[in-house]
This record gives C-alpha cells, sequence and structure tokens, in this order.
C-alpha cells in the first residue's frame, strides 16, 4: 500500500514537473509585443493555425499556413525548427492557445502566441493598409442610426460559439422588440473594413445607440435576461 502511494506520488511530481516544463516555453504577447518579436528574430517562424479558406483572406506576412483542424498539423509543424522561436495565431486566440500547448509538447523551445488572434492584429493597426472596402462602410453604418428607436448593432461570427449561443433569442428580440429597438446583425467577416475602422477586437461585440449615441457596449456573451434589461 505504501508503495503504491509512493509510486502515485512520483507519478504526479512527474506530470506537474512535465505540464510546467511546456507552459513556460510558450508566452502570450499582445500584438505589439508580437510584431517587435517577429521583427527581432531572423527569418522568423510564423504558423497561421487557421483554415487555407481564412488564411488566403488575410494573414500575417510571411506566414505559412500550418491548419491545427487538418488532419497534418503535427507532421507539418515538426518541419519547423524546435530550436528557434515559433509565432502562432489564429483569428480570436482559442486555435492557437491550443497549438502553442501541442507545439510544447512536440518540443519547441519557445513559442509565442498572438493574444487575441488576427482581430486584435488588426485593431492594433498592424495589417497592412488596404484601399478595397469589405463589406459595409462607415456611410452605410452611420444611416442604420437614422431612427427614433434605440438601435443595438450585434457584430458576430459564424465561427463564433458564444455568438451561435445568444443567435436563438437575439433573432426572437428583433421581433419582441422591434417597436423600440432596432436589432440588427453584422457578420464581422463580411465587413472586415467597418470591424477595422471601429477597432472591434472581440466577439461578439454589442454597441446600443440612442440619438446616433453609443449608450451601452458590451464585447463577449451576455445572457437574454442581462441583455433585455439594458434595453428597457
Amino acid at each position: 500500500m505504501k508503495f503504491s502511494s509512493l509510486i502515485l506520488l512520483f507519478l504526479s511530481f512527474t506530470l506537474l514537473s512535465c505540464n510546467g516544463q511546456s507552459s513556460k516555453s510558450i508566452q502570450t504577447i499582445v500584438p505589439e509585443a508580437f510584431a517587435k518579436k517577429i521583427k527581432e528574430t531572423p527569418k522568423a517562424q510564423i504558423l497561421d493555425v487557421r483554415t487555407p479558406e481564412e488564411f488566403a483572406s488575410e494573414h500575417i506576412e510571411s506566414a505559412v499556413n500550418v491548419n491545427f483542424l487538418g488532419d497534418n498539423f503535427v507532421t507539418d509543424a515538426e518541419k519547423f525548427d524546435k530550436s528557434k522561436p515559433v509565432f502562432v495565431y489564429c483569428k480570436i486566440g482559442g486555435r492557437s492557445s491550443k497549438a502553442a500547448a501541442k507545439l510544447a509538447e512536440l518540443g519547441f523551445a519557445t513559442i509565442y502566441n498572438l493574444d487575441g488572434g488576427m482581430m486584435k492584429w488588426n485593431s492594433a493597426g498592424l495589417s497592412k493598409p488596404s484601399d478595397k472596402i469589405i463589406g459595409m462602410g462607415s456611410p452605410e453604418y452611420a444611416a442604420l442610426l437614422n431612427t427614433d428607436k434605440k438601435v443595438l448593432i450585434d457584430f458576430y461570427a459564424k465561427w463564433c460559439a458564444p455568438c451561435k449561443k445568444m443567435a436563438p433569442f437575439l433573432d426572437k428580440m428583433q421581433k419582441d422588440c422591434a417597436e423600440n429597438v432596432d436589432i440588427i446583425r453584422l457578420d464581422a467577416d463580411e465587413n472586415k473594413t467597418l470591424i477595422q475602422e471601429m477597432k472591434i477586437d472581440e466577439l461578439p461585440t454589442l454597441i446600443l445607440y440612442e440619438n446616433k449615441k453609443i449608450i451601452w457596449k458590451h464585447s463577449g456573451y451576455i445572457s437574454e435576461e442581462d441583455l433585455r434589461k439594458q434595453l428597457q
């Protein structure tokens, strides 16, 4: 009995030590620091762990697409130099955090994970300027506020888990509150120009206007009950 307890204690200590070593190799840093580290690193290894479709729409310069959700992530990741720093990012930080943990398991010594992903990177003004307008522009957005009613703008995305959870009651509230509030849902991926101009770096983001002025703003999940209180 005593011997078994010692074995369990040893295994627990070993697991904790391994997890500690893995976590020490990962640094989650803000966009400005991420960009600075890339600039200071010769031939920086930058991994975009989103899907090929997301990568094609926009990505950090010199990044390589290594899809975390694909079947070949480990095989593709093994092609990089484990002794040199590796920079990892995704859309908002969820997939890159998991990818960073996997890279640590594979033995990568130094891993920089982009806090907030491409959304915060764009919000920080670090993406290349583009003259191309994607989706709605500022004039069209301003026109949405031309009403005597309150206006609630919901910026969401199809891949966003909290957005999916909120969608059913938001659809319901569009009808229930129509007399006093216009609830307008805008897909962030289809309105990238607006997202960048407004520096929105988290989804969902809800903005409530009255007489064209912002009276309330919220990022992240909110319950139907709490949202209805804000609209009263």
